[in-house]
């Protein structure tokens, strides 16, 4: 747990002695502002900052006097898992006045406030920023009236203002995901996984309309988790004849035997003439076309309500401490900014550029130029809707590819999971075949992984065969650690068997090794020389080559629920410390965004060593917390942090440290983390990383196709890669590249993203600390992205 230097600035460079803040939310609620609220509080404490609770939005800020009030570290305990807001929300029409703001202007001043972190939607932005414009001339205002000094004019003279988007319809632009999106996503996926349930047993249609009044990204999203038939979204309205369309899909649905059909309607649905389209009129349609069994689900405020998941507490508490780094560096010429999340990276873009392209989507929908609509939404956006599209609709034989490669056959893709099983690898292939058989090629499902392949286990698998997979945990196809090494010869025979023409194998760093191994046996078999591809899935997240990988999001998510039930029960029981065991080997990814994700006040990890001295100062620590009116404690410890120091060594330790100050008690969290219904997020991560695979693959089996000899031969490095989100982007990686990026020894690579966040939960553990901000600080542009962008770009 040793500080970890920062490359730039200190502590010291960071202090904001003397100066205030102010925090507040406004418009809808949505889960995971509590954690942004939470973050700003510590991290505006840390920097010596005094910082300002504004409760009821922008309704307390005119009110002032008790909804303005000074707050401290306890203010903002056991808020991190709490929906909502804790400190109110509301409506402000008298700010939207000039006198409004004057009033809002003076209390601020009563109180030297002059920087602001605004958490809400885009008129709660909207309106911050008109509020930073009038500022020196509602200040002048206040002066000549006599409410203030001229002195207060001077000292006071800029108001900074910093933005967090908080909403769970995700429609504001310049961010791929706003604080609450991915809870919301929770709540529908909960509540479409029970409905499938129950119309499976009546042969049912379920019509469920969500949440996207202006927006669809939450049921386009939620149609690719569950694999809906049909979504109607505000910003890709259905084509002309799309009633008998949809009833022609529904039907040839049921005749094959699918027991079941979900229609996902966003509440903002239209049609390409502007008109909307209700769940009760689809409803009707289905019923009077049909004839089906047909019932409707208006999902409402359920979105909004619940726990926040673990994606956003860690979202919320990375975009808070930002945020505050962004008012402490801001200047009379910085723009308001918004903090943003771009792939894996927080980024400060102009808060009034990110408003006008968002005004700009709901201007091309009213114009019916929806395409443009699509594209100003972003490449994350664009790349749901271009998967969804590849996914629903299965294309008649006769409209499939017809390859003019004079080969007899169409090419045969091979798919297979390797390593532990992961949440999300069903889904990815499910994706797999699907997007396969729409590229025209014949899918073959490999059984128990590479052991499987060497018997023999493989199997031709169809559209129909990975129908309701997408929401299955674990691995349908089984999955075994087995390494191929020792089968190369049988695994070459089945390949040439079957004529296996390119592999996907999904897993963890089995899966990347398996590759490496085939790469090389290249020069003894022949057969090993094709496109193959690795998509990595496990909850270790240790995979070279990728920040993400699929699996890991479920695991956090039970991690963390795990951590706010012992939460709850060391609050019941007073001055307990819990110490958790979770899994990853020597990858410490769970222990560490579990820790700051549940709010943790230590996190071991194998990646950042740690002696006895660390083991003191954490108990040191726990025991001065017990002294206030926080008294419980939580510890997180990956299982291979370190050999000696093991979870029994930490447990009895702290048990005899803190003797007459705190009790003791461990949990293992074990094989639970591996299972589970997939998170929204690794459904839809497993979906689109899998369809991009394909088409990688298909494009290489085009480029290695020996017509002459009528088949194909890929002998070069980057015909066997890795795909991975590094930063910002999904790239194709050559598997021999990344040797030198992994630690084999230890299973995991050698640099990893999420070691620059430790210090972050250690700040917000109330720990003194070095924060790294090199990345910090670069106010960026939004950008407009081309179509060959959107090839390459976002999840």
């Amino acid at each position: 747990m040793a500080d970890q230097p920062a490359d730039k600035k200190f502590f010291e460079n960071l202090s904001g002695a003397g100066k205030a803040i102010g925090v507040l939310t406004s418009g809808g609620d949505a889960q995971g502002m509590n954690a942004a609220v939470r973050a700003v509080v510590r991290m505006g404490i840390y920097v010596e900052a005094k910082v300002y609770f504004i409760y009821e939005g922008y309704q307390g800020m005119v009110d002032g006097g008790d909804n303005i009030v000074e707050v401290s570290w306890e203010s903002v305990s056991s808020i991190l898992q709490v929906g909502g807001t804790v400190i109110g929300s509301a409506r402000c029409k008298e700010f939207r006045t000039r006198e409004g703001r004057l009033k809002a202007a003076f209390n601020l001043i009563q109180r030297g406030i002059t920087n602001l972190c605004v958490i809400g939607g885009d008129g709660s932005l909207t309106g911050a920023n008109l509020f930073r414009e009038e500022w020196s001339g509602l200040l002048e205002e206040l002066a000549q009236s006599g409410k203030i000094e001229e002195e207060a004019v001077k000292k006071y003279v800029y108001l900074n203002i910093v933005g967090m988007v908080g909403s769970i319809d995700n429609d504001f632009c310049g961010t791929d995901m706003t604080i609450g999106t991915d809870s919301a996503l929770h709540r529908i996926i909960e509540v479409v996984d029970a409905i499938m349930t129950t119309a499976q047993s009546h042969q049912r249609t379920f019509v469920l309309e969500v949440m996207g009044r202006h927006c669809g990204y939450l049921a386009l999203v939620s149609a690719l988790a569950c694999g809906a038939d049909w979504v109607f979204i505000p910003e890709y309205p259905p084509e002309e004849g799309w009633e008998e369309q949809m009833c022609v899909k529904l039907s040839e649905n049921r005749a094959r035997k699918k027991r079941l059909n979900i229609i996902i309607v966003a509440e903002g649905a239209i049609d390409s003439h502007n008109k909307p389209i209700t769940s009760e009129k689809v409803k009707d349609l289905v019923v009077q076309q049909l004839g089906f069994d047909t019932r409707v689900t208006i999902l409402g405020h359920v979105q909004r309500g619940g726990t926040p998941s673990a994606f956003d507490r860690i979202l919320a508490s990375r975009m808070g401490v930002e945020a505050v780094l962004a008012l402490l560096e801001a200047t009379p010429d910085t723009p308001a900014c918004v903090v943003s999340l771009s792939g894996n990276q927080a980024v400060r873009l102009p808060l009034m550029e990110c408003v006008q392209m968002t005004q700009e989507v709901q201007k091309a929908m009213d114009e019916r130029k929806f395409c443009e609509a699509v594209k100003l939404r972003g490449r994350s956006f664009e790349n749901n809707l271009n998967t969804y599209k590849l996914l629903s609709h299965r294309r008649p034989d006769a409209e499939l590819p017809k390859d003019d490669l004079s080969c007899s056959t169409n090419f045969n893709v091979a798919v297979l999971n390797v390593g532990a099983p992961a949440a999300g690898m069903n889904a990815a292939v499910r994706s797999a075949v699907r997007v396969g058989i729409t590229e025209g090629h014949n899918m073959f499902a490999v059984i128990d992984g590479f052991e499987g392949f060497a018997r023999g286990q493989i199997k031709e698998i169809s559209w129909g065969d990975v129908g309701g997979w997408t929401g299955q945990g674990g691995s349908l196809l089984g999955t075994k650690r087995t390494l191929p090494a020792k089968y190369l010869e049988k695994i070459a025979d089945q390949m040439r068997t079957n004529n296996i023409n390119a592999l996907m194998v999904i897993g963890g760093f089995e899966a990347y090794e398996s590759c490496l191994q085939l790469a090389e046996a290249r020069a003894r078999f022949e057969e090993f020389c094709i496109p193959i591809c690795v998509l990595p899935a496990t909850i270790s997240n240790n995979v070279p080559g990728t920040d993400f990988s699929i699996g890991a999001d479920t695991a956090l998510n039970a991690i963390v629920e795990t951590c706010d039930r012992i939460k709850q029960s060391a609050s019941g029981t007073k001055r307990r410390v819990f110490i958790i065991e979770t899994m990853g080997g020597y990858c410490g990814y769970l222990a560490n965004m579990g820790g700051l994700a549940a709010g943790a006040d230590a996190a071991y990890v194998f990646e950042e060593k740690f002696d006895i001295r660390e083991l003191q100062a954490n108990v040191e620590h726990l025991t001065e917390k017990m002294k206030t009116s926080i008294q419980r404690g939580l510890v997180l410890r990956n299982e291979n942090s370190n050999e000696n120091y093991t979870t029994d060594f930490i447990y009895q330790l702290y048990s005899e440290e803190g003797k007459g100050v705190f009790d003791c008690r461990k949990n293992v969290l074990g094989h639970m983390q591996q299972g589970g219904a997939p998170s929204p997020f690794d459904r839809n991560f497993g979906t689109k990383i899998s369809a991009k695979a394909v088409q990688w693959i298909s494009k290489k089996l085009k480029e290695t196709y020996r017509k002459e000899e009528g088949k194909v031969f890929a002998n070069t490095q980057d015909s066997v890669c890795l795909l991975g989100m590094r930063r910002r982007n999904l790239l194709f990686q050559p598997v021999v590249d990344l040797k030198d990026q992994a630690d084999f020894v230890h299973r995991i690579p050698k640099e990893q993203w999420w070691l620059k966040l430790r210090p972050l939960m250690k700040i917000l553990a109330k720990y003194k600390t070095s924060y790294d901000v090199s990345d910090s600080g670069q106010l960026e542009h939004v950008a407009r992205h081309s179509p060959k962008e959107a090839e390459t770009g976002a999840i």
